[in-house]
């Protein structure tokens, strides 16, 4: 199928259930609908379409999967979705990157596209610091805030494609400091209420686990300070 066969609405669903498929998440309706703010119905009807396309398969009634077809329709949005942030990023805030390159990927041909990764010299990361299809590896070693132990050294290195759906926490993050390549440390990491305290530029900014869990960091060599 070539890319222009796809509308808007499915390039939207393909490039959510890439990184559902990715992270090795369930790709069931009631997540779908959470994510793309559409109601169960619309999922539904959607899916069935894609399934008649040949872009999704299902292997119960419930869960999901991409096809061969799929897959690459999805990995082709994913790179058009990357490659509009990095067009934008000398002139919007890193914050408005992903709401802005969304009105922009659909309508990037396959020319284009190509034409793109060989100017941008074929990055593996968007300006989030999630992976271009192909590159997972890029950011395997980069761990959650979450799982990061009070009083080590970190340096965000990417925040996960889930939290860019959230433009007021990129926002957030922004206007705080958290943004790629900064160093910070783990104050404390509080499991019994559920938060994470960074110190960020001699501030102090607290993060709930369901938003830490989001921003990976690479830990700094060294021991852990008391």
């Amino acid at each position: 199928m070539n890319q222009p066969d796809l509308s808007a609405t499915i390039e939207n669903y393909l490039g959510i259930l890439f990184v559902l498929e990715r992270d090795n998440e369930p790709i069931v309706g009631a997540r779908i609908a959470e994510l793309l703010g559409v109601t169960p119905p619309t999922v539904t009807n959607t899916l069935k379409r894609m399934q008649r396309d040949g872009l999704v398969s299902s292997d119960d009634g419930n869960h999901i999967h991409l096809t061969t077809i799929g897959n690459t329709a999805a990995r082709s949005v994913m790179r058009r979705h990357m490659l509009s942030e990095w067009m934008l990023v000398k002139v919007l805030s890193w914050s408005k990157l992903h709401g802005q390159a969304h009105q922009l990927e659909h309508g990037i041909s396959d020319e284009v596209e190509a034409a793109l990764l060989k100017e941008l010299g074929d990055p593996e990361l968007c300006p989030h610091g999630n992976p271009f299809p192909g590159y997972e590896s890029s950011v395997s070693s980069w761990i959650p805030l979450t799982e990061i132990q009070k009083g080590t050294k970190v340096i965000i290195r990417r925040v996960h494609e889930l939290a860019e759906e959230m433009p007021e926490l990129l926002s957030f993050l922004e206007v705080n400091g958290i943004v790629l390549g900064k160093p910070t440390e783990v104050i404390d990491s509080l499991k019994f209420n559920q938060t994470v305290t960074l110190k960020v530029d001699e501030c102090l900014v607290t993060l709930g686990f369901q938003t830490a869990k989001y921003i990976y960091v690479e830990v700094v060599p060294g021991p852990a300070l008391v």
